[in-house]
């Protein structure tokens, strides 16, 4: 499963790891994730949308499917 047309980043504009959340109640991203994006290798990437879309947080278009937000 891969993801194909990925938008640039899954933030969706509030992040609770700021908050001090370890998983961003917004998009699903870990703290290490959402701090490393920019530096990750398009691989990297690939395997956190991956991830998201295993876990439910995103359909195979990359649109969200849950989170929220505030």
């Amino acid at each position: 499963m891969s993801v194909v047309h990925a938008p640039d980043s899954p933030c969706r504009g509030f992040c609770t790891t700021a908050l001090g959340d370890e998983i961003c109640k917004s998009c699903g991203r870990t703290c290490a994730e959402v701090d490393g994006w920019i530096g990750f290798s398009p691989e990297q990437k690939l395997a956190c949308w991956d991830r998201l879309k295993r876990q439910g947080w995103i359909d195979a278009d990359c649109r969200p499917l849950r989170g929220r937000i505030e």
